[in-house]
């Protein structure tokens, strides 16, 4: 049966041939889940994650690329750890979201969209630019007014149109979706193609430890597309028999902004009331993620859990950096999960655990600067 577009809420599913950001309710889609590849299946001449692109719901014949993907591994003495940080930002633009980018823009140049609209607080909207002017498609990205100038400064040096929109995060998508009557709105949170470019994260971490998953993967969440992503992925590679279990997989949270905790502790997969106040990790600060049933469904399909941060997010930057790696403070949200994972007894020297560091510290030079001092 070839794939489709589904709504997980009721089953229906729609075209994949049509271009589409949402169900006819306006609720969130996803793409029904594939079958897996094996490692027959990675085409290892193309150094990038287009080497899994059987893995993909559709063949894209002519992709959009910069090279994404292949980041490096790298293993680091963490107290009584030895983790394994995946560099998210060897990616071209500075972050993981150019898996997504590539991918879900590749899919809708091929469907016959030329121009697309994005919100967004940072990276999304720089990866958004930076593959949308590889592929030679014009990209408008709206975002918060308090976005870092370092990251606007990225997007309008891709070349695209920029409009900054004044209150809360959320004012920017809601602009968005008011304007994506004229133009089709792309959004790395809305359109299901993104999350299988984040899908590779998976693979890629698979084929970096000989075809094997690790016990434990740790990744930031704030809207939940790499641990969606992630959860997929080695979803897929258990069908296709390549893994015998799935790993355990961690959300790392700022407490002050953390949604997702207050659900996945009152045990369940709605929203539920926390108040939330400003945190230096910025790019989680999700106060109500659109997949939030889908993020809790991972968590406990997988045997993991949360952990929150937001002192310690500052000394674990600090940490990171005189080891050598330079993350903005949302990615550092990681490696403080490492420190109470550790302590709780949750993880164990003896794991292999991967930390996933979404994004480089160059993005917020300036607050991470005033964190290591």
């Amino acid at each position: 049966m070839p794939a489709s577009y589904i709504d997980p809420r009721n089953g229906q599913l729609y075209p994949l041939d049509q271009p589409r950001w949402c169900s006819d309710a306006r609720t969130p889609l996803l793409v029904t889940p594939g079958a897996g590849i094996s490692r027959d299946d990675i085409d290892g001449r193309t150094r990038s994650l287009w080497r899994y692109r059987a893995a993909l719901p559709v063949e894209i014949k002519n992709p959009i690329t910069l090279g994404e993907g292949c980041t490096p591994l790298v293993q680091q003495n963490w107290g009584e750890l030895r983790p394994l940080f995946k560099l998210e930002w060897f990616n071209p633009t500075g972050s993981f979201k150019d898996r997504g980018s590539s991918v879900m823009l590749s899919f809708l140049r091929q469907i016959g969209v030329s121009a697309i609209l994005e919100d967004s607080s940072g990276n999304g909207g720089s990866s958004m630019a930076g593959l949308g002017a590889a592929g030679g498609m014009r990209v408008k990205i709206l975002a918060p007014a308090s976005t870092s100038p370092a990251k606007i400064a990225q997007v309008r040096a891709y070349g695209a149109a920029v409009q900054l929109v004044e209150g809360p995060r959320e004012e920017s998508e809601a602009e968005a979706i008011r304007q994506s009557s004229q133009t089709f709105y792309a959004s790395h949170n809305w359109q299901p193609f993104f999350l299988e470019g984040t899908k590779s994260l998976a693979y890629e971490i698979w084929e970096d430890l000989g075809f094997r998953a690790p016990d434990n993967v740790i990744v930031p969440v704030g809207a939940g597309s790499s641990l969606l992503g992630c959860a997929f992925g080695f979803r897929e590679l258990k069908k296709a028999g390549q893994i015998s279990k799935l790993p355990r997989l961690f959300a790392a949270q700022p407490l002050n902004c953390s949604p997702i905790d207050a659900s996945f502790k009152a045990g369940v997969d709605t929203p539920v009331a926390r108040e939330v106040s400003k945190t230096i990790a910025e790019g989680t600060a999700i106060k109500h993620p659109l997949r939030l049933r889908e993020i809790i469904g991972a968590l406990r399909e997988s045997g993991g859990d949360l952990r929150l941060g937001e002192r310690n997010g500052a000394a674990a930057l600090r940490r990171l950096a005189r080891q050598g790696l330079f993350t903005e403070p949302t990615s550092a949200s990681a490696a403080a999960a490492l420190d109470k994972l550790a302590a709780d007894g949750a993880i164990k020297a003896t794991e292999t655990t991967v930390a996933v560091l979404t994004g480089t510290g160059l993005k917020a030079a300036t607050t991470v600067a005033d964190l290591v001092q």
